[in-house]
């Protein structure tokens, strides 16, 4: 019964409390805003496919701080490359071979790849056993897939067990 009014209650209620930050914390508005959070779960229930559960949380969270700092470093490094007059940068397609199995999973390794500055994930093969990257600077393809893979991919299949 539960179930039915309410298909994802986590996103219902993550959802009333960007409202009412967003908005006033009045009866009105979190009324309001249950009964937006609560339609648009219903509509967004029928496609969303069950994520595996995180397995280890606090790996999960050393994940996203690793991420981050990646993020920061990348940044700087890519502004010093593209901003320095001698820069000579040398672009590349690496072929990642992957390990991860699931479709979150590997969304989230994609994502995450093209969030850092300097890489950009381009597309999976077909027997999604291979990722394809840009890469703005590459020294070589084997320190290219060895960072991912030690810094990224190891993580997420000890964050999903996959």
């Amino acid at each position: 019964m539960i179930k039915c009014l309410f298909p994802m209650p986590f996103h219902t209620v993550i959802l009333t409390l960007v409202w009412l930050f967003l908005n006033d914390f009045s009866v009105g508005h979190l009324v309001l805003g249950l009964i937006l959070s609560i339609g648009i779960c219903w509509l967004v229930a029928p496609m969303s496919d069950d994520h595996p559960k995180v397995r280890k949380p606090l790996r999960a969270i050393r994940y996203l701080l690793v991420v981050l700092w990646d993020i920061l470093l990348s940044n700087f490094e890519v502004a010093i490359r593209v901003l320095s007059p001698n820069s000579s940068l040398r672009p590349g397609i690496v072929a990642l071979p992957l390990d991860l199995e699931g479709e979150f999973p590997l969304a989230v390794l994609a994502s995450t790849i093209s969030l850092t500055p300097g890489t950009v994930s381009v597309d999976f093969s077909e027997d999604m056993k291979w990722l394809y990257i840009h890469v703005l600077h590459m020294k070589t393809e084997e320190d290219v897939i060895e960072s991912i893979k030690q810094r990224y991919e190891v993580e997420l299949k000890e964050i999903f067990a996959c």
